[in-house]
């Protein structure tokens, strides 16, 4: 149980961070930027969720991503995932099931939506506007999360729900948008 008693710790005013294992790291670094941006990921999440009707299966759906997200956000803290069978505690990683989870909710989704004959703006309803962003934002923190898998070990199936995450998103986006029926749809060189 995390337990926060005082908001402030003056351990990064140099410009350092504690990783999840204690290592300190610049607060720029790759995994520090990868991580942040699952966090800011989450927060565009948040404000989708006020667009959603409350307690509907969109809402539901986005509560399940944002507890995920915080997920990922611990897995991506902590490195040297070859030592988890020696930690004190198992370090919180992703899981395939949950990529799989994503793939069973695009999959629904995507059956119920109009053909999509076009690129579509981001855009319609508020709530389909806020679900593109969330897609931007979570595009971004997945190929931060494929960067830093280049330097050092990053957990797959981490990178893989990021990868699977935009899908979701731009599926939810049509869903929220009358099933793809109200979607702004993109009109190449109309404004030559």
């Amino acid at each position: 149980m995390v337990v926060l008693n005082k908001l402030y710790t003056r351990t990064g005013d140099k410009g350092d961070t504690a990783l999840g294992n204690g290592t300190r790291v610049a607060k720029h670094s790759a995994r520090v930027t990868a991580y942040g941006t699952v966090d800011e990921t989450n927060a565009t999440v948040g404000l989708a969720r006020i667009e959603a009707e409350a307690d509907s299966d969109m809402d539901q759906a986005l509560a399940r991503i944002q507890n995920d997200l915080f997920d990922l956000g611990a897995d991506l803290c902590t490195p040297d995932m070859d030592k988890d069978a020696e930690a004190d505690y198992p370090p919180l990683r992703m899981s395939d099931q949950q990529v799989t989870r994503l793939e069973a909710e695009i999959d629904a989704m995507t059956a119920t939506l109009t053909p999509l004959r076009s690129f579509i703006l981001p855009g319609g309803s508020r709530l389909a506007a806020q679900l593109h962003l969330c897609r931007t934002v979570s595009r971004r923190a997945e190929r931060l999360a494929v960067e830093l898998a280049g330097e050092e070990p990053v957990n797959p199936a981490a990178v893989k729900y990021l990868n699977r995450l935009s899908d979701w998103f731009f599926a939810a986006a049509r869903m929220a948008n009358d099933e793809g029926r109200a979607d702004v749809l993109w009109v190449p060189g109309a404004n030559r």
